[in-house]
């Protein structure tokens, strides 16, 4: 009896903001790997997920959503770094809303069509349609759309479905050893997780288009016998955006750092000191150097 090879490879994880490919990657690997919020463009990074098998290795690459419109430096970088995972992915899995497929939609489809590899189309949120009939409805609207190698409906944040996906996944991999010790999970440092960890609380307690003109950059980063003590600059874009994130007699500062330290505290196992300060940089998503130098990657 043969023996069946070992695959492994790249598969990027694309669509249009705030779909849930964050969210569906977490829910594969079973540990918060990406942050994630209800306000779009939350995802800014490149960031690897492996999950490793006996028989494979899966290297996801999630990405910050492509849209239509980059007005800002942060915006176009975003869009290049979502383009370059396409190019050089072995298979790409396209997530779109079970419920809706807008403009937006098209636009990341369109894109995807040009990279000839193979496209998984998955329909996430499944939960929530109601009637269940709706879906048979929007897997034909899918199946009319596009020749996908597989179209899956699931739901990330229940799992249903999950492994349907994860069973399929590898015979779109190259033969192949695994890449990455099998016990690593991300590429991404403590430190660059940390960070994003306080920018998703940030997230959710900042309203409107705050969140957007503000990112996190750990100034200091040391485990110590006793736990992790960790230095933290918020930057903001204008004086006016200080005074929101700091709130009045810094209420909302002291807020945003109980929650960060806790969450810290169990991703990190260990007690976590933690600092926080706000500080303007004048339209730093603006400028290609400076976020070089707040630890964006620039494609």
């Amino acid at each position: 009896m043969t023996e069946t090879a070992h695959r492994c490879g790249f598969v990027a994880v694309v669509g249009r903001p705030n779909v849930g490919k964050s969210t569906l990657i977490n829910a594969i690997l079973r540990r918060k790997i990406s942050i994630v919020s209800p306000k779009p463009q939350t995802t800014r990074h490149r960031i690897l997920a492996v999950q490793t098998t006996s028989s494979s290795q899966i290297v996801f690459v999630d990405t910050p959503g492509l849209h239509k419109d980059a007005p800002r430096a942060m915006n176009r970088m975003m869009n290049r770094t979502a383009v370059n995972a396409l190019e050089d992915a072995d298979a790409i899995i396209m997530v779109c809303d079970a419920e809706r497929f807008t403009s937006e939609d098209e636009a990341v489809l369109k894109r995807v069509k040009l990279s000839r590899k193979p496209i998984i189309g998955v329909l996430n949120k499944i939960d929530l349609v109601r009637p269940k009939e709706r879906l048979l409805a929007a897997l034909a609207a899918m199946n009319e759309r596009h020749n996908f190698s597989e179209i899956v409906p699931l739901s990330a944040k229940s799992r249903e479905n999950l492994d349907v996906l994860l069973d399929l996944l590898p015979r779109y991999l190259p033969e192949s050893p695994p890449l990455f010790p099998e016990d690593m999970i991300s590429d991404r440092t403590e430190s660059f997780r940390a960070a994003e960890l306080i920018r998703e609380k940030l997230t959710y307690e900042l309203r409107q288009e705050l969140p957007y003109g503000l990112t996190v950059q750990i100034e200091r980063f040391d485990r110590e016998p006793e736990g992790v003590s960790l230095h933290a600059v918020i930057w903001v874009e204008r004086d006016s955006q200080k005074g929101i994130v700091v709130g009045k007699g810094g209420s909302l500062l002291k807020k945003i750092g109980r929650q960060a330290r806790l969450e810290l505290k169990r991703e990190l196992r260990t007690p976590v000191h933690l600092e926080l300060w706000v500080k303007v940089r004048d339209n730093w998503a603006d400028s290609d150097k400076d976020l070089a130098q707040l630890g964006y990657d620039l494609p």
